[in-house]
């Protein structure tokens, strides 16, 4: 049985990866849209980006981050897809409100933005893929609770009558 403090090192050990792997890439995925932007509009470079980005982080969080060990399923690919779609609204405001309180803001300024607004997001995107995409199976019985198995019980005398079930006893009762 996993003990509370054991569940606490789980998911720290998980966040480390989480942060080890996605923010790998979302380091690379700040410097591609800063390199990409310059060809194409920066929400179209955003939106590129972050969908190849979301791929690969998905992959990577399946194999390492929460210790599945296989490729991530089309299911976990959708539902990671929903989180990163937050996340990308997340980096586009984020960007679009120092836009309009900067008029010409410098590309170092543009990537502490992106990578803090990235950093939030990531935050909340952590909480979605431990809780849900990637969610193990639990037993719906709280940890807790123990699992008892019922034994008919057998008289020791050949012959005897069969030991009155639930019903009867509750009626008898």
């Amino acid at each position: 049985m996993e003990t509370v403090p054991g569940r606490r090192r789980a998911a720290a050990g998980a966040f480390a990866r989480f942060v080890l792997c996605g923010g790998g890439v979302g380091v690379a995925a700040g410097f591609a849209v800063a390199a990409l932007a310059s060809l194409v509009p920066w929400v179209l470079a955003n939106a590129l980006i972050t969908v190849v980005s979301t791929l690969l982080a998905t992959e990577l969080h399946a194999r390492f981050t929460f210790g599945a060990g296989a490729r991530a399923t089309w299911r976990q690919h959708t539902q990671s897809a929903g989180s990163a779609a937050a996340a990308y609204a997340v980096t586009c405001t984020a960007m679009l409100a120092l836009h309009q309180l900067t008029a010409a803001p410098g590309a170092v300024l543009e990537q502490v933005v992106y990578l803090s607004a990235s950093a939030l997001a990531g935050v909340a995107r952590f909480a979605v893929l431990r809780l849900v995409v990637f969610a193990r199976d639990r037993a719906r019985v709280p940890a807790t609770a123990t699992a008892r198995t019922t034994h008919p019980v057998r008289s020791a005398a050949p012959g005897a009558a069969a030991p009155a079930g639930p019903a009867a006893l509750c009626r008898a009762a």
